[in-house]
């Protein structure tokens, strides 16, 4: 443990949620925090997600009147899932102080004025054929906050182009997710809402007033979640952040981390105090995307900040460091596509809407091509690897869905999918089997007019059903047939979000590893940029941050001398 001082704070390398919730926990507990931010603005990747944080056996759920889960049934369902694949890479320790500890986590927070948390309504475990999956009550969110109240900090603040802002999980789940990016006319919602105040304490709601409010500057998702404890964090008197700090180097005291050295606008800059890495993944350094995923530029891309380039990882290494692995096949990523607009990158639900398949280049299908775990774990397998890939739909699915930037019914932009009047045409200009392909799309076809695929289980799979696919499509809201031409067709690439899986070796407290299985002395590391031991291969959306808030709990606690038992 690190006595406390008032002269030497905590040092903070990333402003995402995990850094920020570990910088408030340590103010609260009377030690200051500096928290450096390498970007102009914060949020991470966390600002740019969906704002899930799955925990087991919280106290919301019980709050809201969902009395169905325990520690045990927890524990349970992650060990049921993390047994498929690779179970050697599961932290036992870590499991079961994460599962201890997290529902603790998001109480503290609460109460402390944090966030005020809700349940997603409705939303399964991703595993829903797992033991102890439970149907809805581990996912939270947070209730609305009004952008207004976090003062000249709402323009620094990362703003989700990935999920609606301003609208909540409520409308999406009804609509479906798709369909929640547009408006009754068919025009897609603007990126972003002017703020206004006006609210209770905090800035929030229950979300209902926001609704219809569009000249409000209702946050919600990542954004949101984010936005909430950044409200918190900036009124407390204990805590800087500094943007444009990027981090390049740990300082050292003999074996002992001391304090970083950043690069800032008006030349390097030495803090010291111990250091927290919560910089997330390294979505954005294709060195280290090769070196641990196996995947080239042609096969990558990613929707998270491009700040995100592997800084926690190298400077972990710096000082003896272990990098842990998980299997690349495990991996929280997507499967997705260039930006139709500009350089970047794009995801959505649109693979598991009906009337669309995911093949190989043979003209096959080959897994549950509506879900995305699936997609990875049989894609990546590294003994029948599926590469390249290509998403295949009809116009039926066009006129009704779109894609990406295309509204339902719009036109594709000049070279970004391939069409014909032919499956067999489509195929050739993919560089698929066209005969093969168009055979696979007959067998497909005929059981999706039934709501059935009996060939790899696209539909079995509740948390997509209700999250990913068409509610208003019977019988089945993820199948249809690939049967009205043109067709249409695009090489896919996985997409990352910021959650990596691989990364920094740390224990169950937060404490980084070094090659001898010790600790390095004045280093933690909290969030993304740190393996995901603590579940091993098992994931459902929300862990990554549901970890990280527990970490920053963990973290917060033993370095402002107040250590969880």
């Amino acid at each position: 443990m690190t006595e406390k001082s008032a002269d030497d704070p905590i040092i903070v390398v990333g402003a995402g949620l995990s850094g920020l919730a570990t910088a408030l926990t340590s103010a609260l507990n009377g030690r200051p925090a500096i928290v450096l931010e390498a970007a102009e603005l914060v949020g991470g990747a966390a600002a740019y997600s969906g704002g899930q944080v799955w925990c087991g056996s919280n106290h919301v759920a019980r709050r809201e009147g969902i009395e169905d889960d325990s520690p045990e049934l927890t524990e349970t369902y992650i060990r049921d899932v993390a047994s498929h694949l690779a179970p050697e890479v599961l932290d036992e320790a870590a499991l079961l102080r994460w599962i201890a500890t997290s529902p603790a986590a998001m109480r503290y927070f609460e109460d402390n004025g944090a966030i005020r948390w809700t349940v997603i309504p409705g939303l399964a475990d991703y595993h829903n054929e797992a033991a102890g999956a439970l149907p809805q009550g581990r996912y939270l969110t947070n209730e609305v906050i009004d952008g207004s109240t976090l003062g000249e900090w709402r323009d620094k603040l990362r703003y989700s182009p990935y999920f609606p802002v301003g609208t909540t999980y409520r409308e999406l789940l009804e609509k479906g997710r798709r369909a929640t990016y547009v408006d009754d006319s068919g025009e897609e919602q603007s990126a972003t809402k002017q703020s206004h105040a006006g609210l209770p304490a905090f800035g929030l709601s229950d979300g209902t007033e926001f609704e219809a409010a569009a000249d409000d500057d209702p946050l919600t998702y990542g954004t949101g979640v984010v936005a909430s404890f950044l409200a918190r964090v900036v009124a407390h008197d204990l805590i800087e952040i500094r943007t444009e700090h990027r981090v390049v180097e740990l300082l050292t005291d003999g074996d002992a981390v001391s304090g970083v050295r950043a690069e800032t606008p008006e030349g390097p800059v030495d803090l010291h105090g111990p250091v927290v890495l919560a910089t997330s993944t390294y979505d954005w350094d294709e060195e280290l995307v090769e070196e641990i995923l196996g995947l080239t530029p042609e096969d990558w891309g990613s929707v998270a900040p491009e700040t995100l380039r592997g800084d926690g990882i190298k400077l972990a290494r710096q000082v003896g460091g272990q990098v842990a692995r998980i299997p690349a096949n495990a991996t929280p990523i997507l499967p997705g596509w260039r930006s139709q607009v500009g350089t970047g990158f794009g995801y959505g639900p649109e693979y598991a809407m009906p009337h669309s398949m995911i093949v190989d280049r043979h003209g096959n299908r080959y897994c549950n091509d509506s879900y995305w775990v699936d997609i990875c774990r049989k894609t990546l397998d590294p003994d029948d690897q599926h590469l390249p890939f290509f998403l295949v739909w009809d116009d039926q699915h066009r006129v009704k869905y779109g894609l990406a930037a295309t509204p339902p019914g719009g036109e594709y932009p000049d070279g970004w999918v391939e069409s014909a009047d032919s499956l067999e045409a489509l195929g050739d200009k993919l560089g698929i089997d066209g005969a093969q392909l168009a055979r696979t799309a007959e067998r497909f076809s005929e059981f999706a007019e039934r709501g059935e695929d009996p060939d790899w289980g696209r539909g079995t799979v509740d948390y997509v059903n209700k999250f990913a696919g068409d509610p208003g499509n019977l019988p089945s809201p993820v199948l249809g047939p690939i049967a009205k031409a043109p067709f249409h067709g695009i090489r896919l690439r996985f997409v990352g979000t910021g959650i990596g899986t691989s990364g920094v070796h740390i224990d169950g407290d937060g404490r980084v590893l070094g090659e001898t299985g010790e600790p390095v002395a004045g280093l933690y590391a909290a969030g993304s940029v740190a393996a995901l031991t603590t579940t091993g291969t098992a994931y459902n959306s929300g862990i990554a941050l549901g970890r990280g808030l527990t970490l920053g709990y963990l973290v917060g606690h033993e370095l402002s001398g107040n250590p969880i038992a």
